[in-house]
């Protein structure tokens, strides 16, 4: 018989759009946060004053930052395990987040090694080259997309035909049409995005800003959960909702719920 879950304080919030990322844990979280601009956790901007020694060693403005920041700042620092999707018309936020609970109960933390690297243009922490962890991680992100589809509705015409425009291999051809994403399973890369699209100067500026912080990363980072982001409407910013770790906690954060009751 399957275990009751036990009953949590507070109800996740009903809004537009759903996905399963990563949240990731500090200092990683740190750095990431003050780079983009904006903390998903508390749907807040980051203060120009934090952002300023990004400027003076990139040898920029402000607004250039902003700029190169622009894509995944709304978003919010994070790694897509199953991407943004809207709710499937017969289930509810509720049994989304019962499943969640009981998904993240069959897990084990592991770890793995980001680094700094280039992705179709862009910059984002990635799997180190060679990390031993790449088949557990790969593992854990195609149940996430498989485990969860079925809360998934189907993509509207006017998403695909925006995917398709990128130009798209078979296998992620295929991809879009069962899955709703063309990056997953064996097309899906790791990566916590911190730039949209630069050209190949703007990336090295970025490199000697984001490797001459103060900050010391580790060389590993932990896998212990997923976390739920909700957007509250079209164009809306992603913000956490609720973290699962994998020891059956929970974390809520306050910014879901005052996006949607704003």
């Amino acid at each position: 018989m399957e275990q009751a879950l036990a009953p949590l304080p507070s109800v996740i919030p009903e809004a537009w759009r759903y996905a399963l990322y990563l949240l990731p844990p500090e200092p990683w979280y740190g750095l990431g946060t003050r780079w983009l601009g904006r903390c998903a956790r508390s749907n807040t901007a980051i203060p120009a004053d934090q952002r300023e020694a990004f400027v003076s060693e990139a040898g920029i403005d402000l607004a250039t930052l902003d700029r190169w920041t622009e894509a995944p700042r709304q978003y919010g620092l994070h790694a897509t395990f199953k991407p943004p999707f809207r709710l499937a018309g017969n289930r509810t936020v509720v049994e989304l987040d019962a499943a969640l609970r009981r998904f993240a109960q069959q897990q084990h933390a592991f770890t793995i090694e980001p680094a700094l690297q280039t992705l179709r243009g862009f910059l984002a922490w990635r799997l180190r080259h060679g990390d031993p962890a790449r088949d557990t991680l790969h593992a854990f992100a195609d149940a996430c997309v498989a485990e969860f589809d079925a809360f998934r509705a189907p993509p509207p015409p006017a998403e695909l035909a925006r995917r398709r425009r990128a130009g798209l291999s078979d296998a992620q051809e295929r991809h879009l049409e069962r899955w709703g994403y063309p990056y997953v399973f064996g097309t899906f890369t790791f990566h916590i995005t911190l730039t949209g699209r630069l050209d190949h100067a703007e990336q090295l500026a970025c490199y000697r800003a984001l490797e001459a912080s103060r900050v010391v990363l580790p060389a590993a980072m932990p896998i212990d959960h997923i976390a739920l982001f909700s957007q509250a409407a079209p164009d809306a910013p992603f913000n956490v909702a609720r973290v699962y770790r994998f020891d059956g906690s929970v974390e809520d954060f306050d910014a879901a719920q005052s996006a949607l009751s704003a």
